[in-house]
């Protein structure tokens, strides 16, 4: 079974189109460094929950949008070399994304999966 990188943030919506075009520009990087697929959601049906929710996760405010992402790799330690790799692209190495979300808001990690149907 792959591995997964999982990743929920919030978005000003104002801001949308911008990440859409980060998110094109880095799904090819990681693309082109081997990732066995990179896949980016727009929030579509996430209500505010009462006690927890993709919204609340990410501290989302009303005027921001919640991104749900995942990349797959063969391997933790596929995704390792592969995650190096891409950190050292020289496509990466500005700090636009800072004007774009709030990175400290994010959540992430990296999954080894038990059960694909």
């Amino acid at each position: 079974m792959p591995y997964v990188d999982g990743f929920i943030l919030a978005v000003p919506k104002a801001n949308l189109e911008r990440y859409k075009d980060m998110a094109r520009l880095a799904g090819a990087v990681w693309m082109e460094n081997g990732a066995l697929s990179y896949v980016e959601c727009v929030a579509d049906d996430v209500p505010y929950g009462e006690l927890t929710s993709f919204p609340r996760a990410v501290q989302a405010k009303e005027d921001e949008i919640v991104i749900f992402s995942w990349i797959t790799y063969e391997s933790r330690a596929r995704r390792d070399e592969i995650n190096a790799r891409v950190m050292k692209d020289p496509r990466f190495s500005g700090d636009e994304w800072t004007q774009v979300f709030d990175g400290k808001r994010m959540i992430f990690g990296g999954f080894e999966p038990f059960l694909t149907l």
